[in-house]
């Protein structure tokens, strides 16, 4: 005679790391299925833990909130940036070191196309999401920046702080203009060869400083450009606002 079947068991918190990202990727999975089903604001925590097979304490173990398991290995992600700067050959051109940083934020996303794309969908439409998405985006141009300056001031470059920031909005630039590229395709393309050849861009736009020029404390550079205008214009008009402070 057969038995009855019985609901499969809950499955327990992550005891290794590799387990740790099982759960968390399950809880994540869930809230985004959960959101795109019945809303963000509708969907509560309780939800999310149930559809992922724990418990209200086990989800609170891994998020502080709803919001932020939408993003889960940011931090990581952050750590991983900056292990790279630490590491890296102080002979290597910087931009190309900061350009090699951002792609494991590239990596990430790529990895998971289905949750990516999804999570797009996502922060297009709840304002909250899109906000802390935008504060991540902001931390990770920071951590460019300050990689960047850093080595800038080493080589003794007076426009190190102004460069830094600069490069920095740039590298960013091309990988935000890649990732959403391929992310409003569903997924689609290689993605990969698109930001190698969006950062060469970058690369051949801000060569070595010679560490001739000079900027007042304070001076700010601007540059005017529209939403809608291509990377390659974006880079260029950066590059000569640096240059026309350069020259100033």
């Amino acid at each position: 005679m057969l038995e009855e079947s019985q609901p499969a068991p809950r499955p327990r918190a992550g005891r290794t790391m590799a387990g740790r990202r099982r759960l968390r990727h399950a809880l994540t999975v869930a809230a985004i299925d959960l959101f795109l089903k019945q809303g963000y604001d509708a969907t509560t925590v309780d939800e999310i833990a149930s559809a992922a097979g724990v418990g209200r304490r086990t989800f609170f173990r891994y998020f502080r909130s709803k919001e932020d398991a939408i993003f889960p290995n940011h931090e990581e992600v952050l750590q991983d940036i900056e292990r790279l700067f630490a590491g890296a050959d102080e002979t290597r051109n910087p931009v190309e070191v900061a350009c090699a940083g951002v792609s494991l934020v590239l990596d990430f996303y790529l990895a998971d196309p289905d949750v990516s794309v999804k999570r797009y969908a996502l922060t297009r439409t709840v304002r909250s999401l899109r906000d802390k998405e935008v504060a991540s985006v902001d931390q990770y141009q920071r951590v460019l920046a300050g990689y960047l300056r850093g080595r800038f001031e080493r080589v003794g470059d007076p426009l190190a702080d102004l460069r830094g920031s600069v490069i920095a909005a740039a590298v960013a630039a091309a990988h935000n203009h890649v990732l959403r590229r391929w992310l409003r395709s569903g997924g689609a393309g290689d993605a990969h060869a698109d930001a190698e050849q969006a950062f060469r861009l970058v690369v051949e736009a801000f060569p070595p400083a010679g560490g001739t020029a000079r900027q007042d404390a304070g001076e700010t550079v601007v540059a005017v450009l529209r939403s809608s205008a291509a990377l390659p214009d974006v880079v260029n008009e950066i590059n000569a606002a640096l240059r026309r402070a350069e020259a100033e």
